[in-house]
């Protein structure tokens, strides 16, 4: 499912959407990364030749830094988890049904996610993998406009519902 998903074009452009969205939030960790380092490397070469205040007041700066830095490295972590969430929950629901009707369509009786974490596959056959059929269905049935903003990919999510029941029939008489 999580390829599938990536593979998508809808997928592929909310990745870059996510990656640019919190760009500087990353630049601005591996910016205070980057100062915290700096005042432990100040720290090391100046052992023995700081003043005792000096090196307090240096240790005490680096120990809020690093307090500062591990809490926005969490809300950063966190946020982008959520955010990835969505994403997938948003596109694996409609993935969900292109691949419901390729397994009627197709005579499949189950299609396994691989994916999964403790997935109870213990065996499968590399001949058979329907991931790309499946991207390809999704990106016909949900077309991605190549100037989408936020507000419209919330509104090309009823179309896609309504094409979704017709293009099957047109889709199934050329492939059989």
């Amino acid at each position: 499912m999580r390829a599938a998903i990536v593979g998508t074009a809808e997928g592929k452009q909310a990745s870059a959407e996510l990656q640019s969205q919190f760009a500087s939030r990353q630049t601005e960790l591996e910016n205070m990364n980057k100062q915290v380092n700096d005042l432990r490397q100040r720290l090391a070469s100046g052992a023995g030749k700081l003043s005792p205040e000096e090196e307090a007041r240096l240790t005490q700066q680096g120990q809020r830094l690093t307090q500062q830095l591990e809490r926005k490295q969490t809300e950063y972590q966190e946020d982008v988890n959520a955010a990835q969430g969505e994403v997938i929950d948003r596109i694996g629901r409609k993935l969900v049904d292109v691949l419901d009707r390729y397994a009627r369509e197709n005579g499949y009786v189950a299609i396994f996610d691989s994916s999964a974490q403790n997935s109870p596959i213990l065996y499968k056959s590399t001949q058979i993998d329907v991931t790309q059929d499946i991207v390809r269905l999704y990106d016909q049935a949900y077309p991605v406009k190549a100037a989408a903003t936020a507000p419209a990919q919330t509104k090309p999510a009823p179309r896609p519902a309504a094409q979704q029941q017709q293009p099957p029939p047109a889709a199934q008489k050329p492939q059989r």
